[in-house]
């Protein structure tokens, strides 16, 4: 169950998911190994028959940008004369870079604000197509060394906000707020985070903040790498990352809703909608309704959502999409499936 605080969108949009397929029965259904299962049901990509050449631009999410270039690394196997350029300056920056035409693809990490698609139809006549490509969970990642057992959201919001929208009453500073004893009990908590350009910052303010404000004390990275670096670097950290940056240095912390049972950050608790910071990984393309995409953008999306395309998610740590997911998303841009 999502959290009550998650956006009517992002309700809907899992809603939809879920009852479209995410959990589905068939040949492999999405038990075990869930990310092989789900590539597993998606078709391998078919190189198309002519030519398909030019400059595929991504600007956007730099919690994408590893991702982006995997992707554009396999389908120049298939397109040697493809030329790509990948800028992962945050999610904030596709937006104006799609709308003013400056780039082919805009990889965001959050939905678009409504501010942002008034202007993009302002100048264009018709909405940004926004396409689900990947999932994610957003982990609270702390040190490997640390023993704490699990958080809950109002926690998590008591520790990074000012506001404690959550309900909580007393600030948390110290791992001992949070039940830690011995070494632990008056340490100080570090708090890691991302800066307002990022996507991730926006869904955890709006999720796991309760839409409250950060901490003036949480130290802004400039990437997603760069937070985890820092959490396995100093023992008394805390940050927020995508599930695909975790290493070896550091932990996941399970999450709680309200009292209920700790939530790991699992592929089948993502794919059921439990886990309570999953997310959709998009594209975001200048598509006008009832036309067709040229052969770049077009065949680049069939790429992304298909088998191929998919295991390429799953090397990068995230979570591939379901074939009903892979279908409607292609649909979405105006591309036919078999």
């Amino acid at each position: 169950m999502l959290p009550t605080n998650s956006s009517p969108t992002r309700r809907l949009v899992f809603g939809l998911a879920v009852a479209c397929g995410w959990l589905w029965t068939g040949p492999v259904g999405l038990r075990g190994d869930a990310s092989e299962s789900a590539v597993a049901n998606l078709p391998p990509y078919a190189r198309a028959a002519g030519e398909v050449s030019g400059s595929l631009k991504s600007v956007g999410s730099d919690t994408m940008n590893n991702l982006v270039a995997l992707w554009a690394e396999g389908f120049k196997k298939f397109y040697p004369n493809v030329r790509e350029g990948i800028e992962g300056k945050g999610s904030a920056s596709a937006p104006p870079a799609l709308m003013e035409g400056t780039c082919s693809f805009g990889p965001m990490s959050r939905d678009w604000k409504p501010s942002e698609i008034d202007a993009f139809e302002e100048r264009h006549g018709y909405p940004p197509t926004v396409v689900p490509v990947a999932i994610d969970m957003l982990v609270i990642f702390v040190h490997r060394d640390n023993p704490l057992a699990s958080l809950s959201l109002e926690q998590i919001d008591a520790m990074f906000s000012r506001n404690r929208k959550g309900g909580l009453t007393d600030d948390i500073r110290t791992w001992g707020d949070l039940g830690l004893t011995g070494e632990w009990q008056d340490k100080p908590i570090s708090l890691y985070g991302r800066n307002a350009s990022s996507g991730t910052y926006g869904f955890f303010k709006e999720v796991a903040l309760f839409k409250g404000d950060f901490k003036t004390t949480v130290k802004e990275q400039p990437g997603s790498s760069a937070v985890v670096q820092s959490v396995a670097s100093d023992r008394y950290g805390v940050g927020y990352s995508g599930v695909g940056y975790r290493t070896a240095d550091v932990r996941a912390v399970p999450i709680r809703i309200r009292s209920g049972e700790p939530i790991p950050a699992e592929p089948l608790r993502a794919y059921a909608g439990e886990y309570p910071l999953t997310r959709f990984l998009l594209l975001s393309v200048n598509h006008r309704p009832g036309s067709g995409l040229d052969p770049l953008r077009r065949e680049f999306l069939r790429y992304v959502l298909s088998g191929t395309g998919q295991h390429e998610v799953t090397k990068d740590g995230y979570l591939p999409v379901t074939p009903a997911v892979a279908r409607r998303s292609l649909a979405a841009a105006g591309i036919e499936t078999p």
